[in-house]
């Protein structure tokens, strides 16, 4: 049996050596697609793509949140330079806003010192190849502790899920033994109308009773609907108990499931089983919203 995944969950790694010291974070949640999204200081940039690839590999479904940082440590030069041309872009497009607003303010340093890449940061000691060694391993404890926290909750859903499977069982059963008396209780009741209508002298005929009753038991024979139900349903308790990365055949089977519920109660004239069908598409629901949440 394989686990099954929650998409929601958080990881976090870390790895250092003597030069430099990364921290990875990692959330996800639930999406249709393998939606990734890296956030990281502009020196380790270059390592997004190899990021991405790492989680891709390992993650399926689910938007994911990653930020990377670093820290340098003590002792290793970095070398920080102002950005020329990015300076002079600010100040550029400065100076023509107060133009169209018309306002005469003059831009102190303090109000560059904030904007995104007015400084160069370079390391002149240390290899990309070095740098990437050392990322991938907080990459990959990160990722490791998200799994880990995703198939605890992914057990979780599967046991209420498989909760929800028995009781929905029993009330197929409920069903099954209500219909098989639905034919002779109408027929009974349609009798005891007629009788109740005519006088003693009125004679019945029973042909067109009989055409009566095989119109009422066809318009009303459920049993298709639930033996598919009980097939749909069988399929999709293997699936879950099967496990990997399931969720998007399980939302089909759970479509098929549905639809032969809402036949089921729509066809009924008894109120039993209409009560036992509605009971049937609450624990439905509840499953939807568990496999919304499945790898």
């Amino acid at each position: 049996m394989n686990l099954i995944s929650s998409m929601t969950g958080f990881g976090k790694g870390e790895s250092s050596n003597d030069k430099i010291k990364f921290t990875v974070e990692i959330k996800t949640i639930n999406n249709r697609y393998n939606d990734i999204n890296i956030k990281s200081p502009k020196f380790i940039r270059n390592f997004e793509e190899r990021v991405r690839k790492s989680v891709k590999n390992k993650i399926t479904r689910g938007r994911i949140d990653i930020g990377l940082s670093y820290e340098m440590l003590e002792g290793n030069e970095i070398v920080v330079k102002p950005n020329k041309s990015a300076a002079i872009s600010y100040q550029n497009a400065i100076q023509e806003l107060s133009q169209l607003l018309n306002i005469n303010q003059e831009a102190s340093l303090q109000n560059y010192l904030g904007l995104p890449d007015i400084f160069e940061v370079s390391r002149l000691d240390e290899a990309d190849d070095s740098i990437w060694d050392c990322l991938e391993v907080a990459v990959e404890n990160a990722i490791q502790e998200l799994k880990d926290m995703r198939e605890i909750e992914g057990e979780e859903l599967r046991q209420d899920i498989l909760n929800n499977i028995d009781k929905i069982n029993d009330f197929i059963d409920h069903i099954e033994k209500q219909s098989s008396t639905v034919v002779k209780e109408y027929q009974e009741k349609l009798e005891k109308r007629i009788a109740d209508l005519m006088t003693n002298n009125y004679s019945l005929d029973e042909n067109k009773l009989y055409n009566e009753v095989v119109f009422f038991a066809d318009r009303s024979d459920i049993n298709e609907e639930i033996v598919r139900l009980r097939s749909h349903l069988k399929q999709f308790e293997f699936s879950v108990k099967e496990g990997g990365v399931v969720g998007r055949k399980l939302d089909f089977i759970l479509q098929e499931i549905n639809r032969e519920a809402n036949t089921i109660a729509s066809k009924s004239s008894k109120i039993e089983i209409t009560q036992s069908a509605v009971e049937i598409k609450n624990h439905l629901e509840k499953m939807r919203e568990q496999v919304q949440n499945i790898e």
